[in-house]
């Protein structure tokens, strides 16, 4: 008997015939809308082939391949799979998912890997995609020391501030390495089959065997060592604060999942400890290194983007709420639910705006470009809030998921533009 597995477009598992059982070696009930049709693959042919075939067979009508799979024990074997578009509602009405008839077969498949596909692999592990959550609030730091804090601008280190970047995105991508590592440990992203993929339920590197549990755990260290490393280097450069600021930010972040503190559990105070993190403590550390010297400004002008970042953390939270309440995962979404946590999305942006326009007020002079990087980010922001309202119960939602993340990007390069244009 064959194999035949069908999913939605996404990858979950909606049928599992008895050929599959037998092939694959899990029961249909361990895995019927509990798991993606990736948990069959080595994660690099995930990574590297999967997305090919699925838009070969959408497009062609089918796609017929050899490649490996992986049984639940573990074991490697080739196959021949053919992969077809599926139209549950009738073709008319669009694609709905996919159907996978496999077999075992006898001949070696061998199947190369690209140098490509192995850097794709370290960025999915580190999420490093998402870097820019920290390095803008960095950028927004250094732009307003050197505009505003410095009086001659040659007397700007862009050593001490590619140290810094550097330092923070080290420490950014130690802690989403820790965070997947503690989330699988607890046993919260196995509980998790609703996530969008690439935005929300981890990297799921581990689930993929990109990289071992134990594997995580060292990255994740290694690389706070790191920043760590670049931290005390900066300390001994420019003051005992550096020191502070960095460990209140590592501590934020690493505790973020991290027993027994666990701040995301603790409804509401993960998602306060993001926004400080990355935002206020980000832009007043590069601040000091740069200048030796903190005002209220320093953490202010850090605020906005800051917000914005817990929003995306936020509306992130949506379609992993289910799960995460089985788990213990008491963040804004499993507290107050969905309905209740769009007009916390909403409220997160208002008050970025409020902390745009104080930040406008302060500062020395008139910043016209600032007021409308403060205006337009807003104006956006309530287009994505509608869409969200429209959506927050619906896998659609995923396009706000895109754009809260386009949105806090640009609002903070565009906050670092102005202050240097002033």
């Amino acid at each position: 008997m064959k194999s035949v597995i069908t999913c939605d477009m996404e990858g979950r598992i909606e049928t599992f015939n008895k050929g599959a059982e037998e092939l694959f070696g899990y029961s249909a009930e361990e895995v019927i809308g509990k798991e993606r049709v990736s948990v069959f693959s080595p994660g690099e042919i995930v990574l590297q082939n999967v997305p090919v075939w699925l838009e070969e067979a959408s497009r062609e009508g089918e796609y017929v391949t050899k490649t490996r799979f992986v049984r639940k024990d573990g074991s490697a074997f080739n196959a021949r799979i053919r992969i077809t578009p599926t139209f549950a509602n009738g073709k008319h009405n669009g694609q709905t998912g996919y159907c996978g008839v496999t077999e075992a077969i006898g001949e070696e498949v061998e199947v190369q890997i690209k140098w490509t596909t192995k850097l794709i692999r370290v960025l999915a592990i580190t999420r490093l995609p998402f870097i820019s959550a920290v390095a803008m609030p960095a950028f927004i730091g250094g732009a307003y020391a050197y505009h505003y804090l410095l009086n001659d601008p040659a007397a700007f280190s862009w050593l001490y501030f590619a140290l810094a970047v550097v330092g923070v995105i080290l420490l950014h991508l130690g802690s989403n390495v820790m965070n997947d590592y503690f989330d699988v440990k607890d046993g919260t992203d196995g509980a998790n089959n609703d996530y969008f993929l690439q935005f929300s339920g981890g990297s799921r590197a581990i689930e993929l065997g990109l990289i071992t549990l134990g594997g995580t755990k060292r990255l994740g260290l290694s690389l706070i060592a790191a920043a760590t490393l670049i931290g005390l280097y900066l300390t001994f450069e420019t003051g005992l604060t550096t020191l502070i600021i960095g460990l209140a930010g590592l501590a934020l972040g690493y505790l973020y999942t991290a027993p027994p503190v666990r701040l995301v559990a603790r409804k509401g105070l993960g998602e306060l400890g993001i926004a400080l993190a990355f935002g206020p403590l980000a832009t007043a550390g590069m601040v000091y290194v740069m200048v030796q010297q903190l005002t209220p400004m320093a953490f202010l002008i850090g605020l906005p983007v800051g917000l914005l970042t817990a929003n995306i953390l936020l509306i992130n939270e949506f379609p992993d709420a289910a799960s995460d309440a089985t788990t213990g995962k008491n963040h804004l979404v499993v507290t107050f639910g969905k309905e209740k946590s769009t007009y916390i999305y909403l409220a997160i942006l208002l008050l970025s705006f409020i902390a745009n326009l104080a930040i406008v007020l302060l500062l020395p002079g008139f910043n016209a470009w600032l007021a409308v990087v403060s205006f337009l980010s807003v104006a956006a922001g309530l287009l994505i809030f509608r869409h969200i309202r429209e959506h927050y119960d619906s896998r659609e939602l995923v396009q706000s998921n895109k754009n809260t993340i386009a949105l806090s990007a640009l609002t903070g390069l565009l906050t670092a533009v102005a202050l240097v244009l002033a």
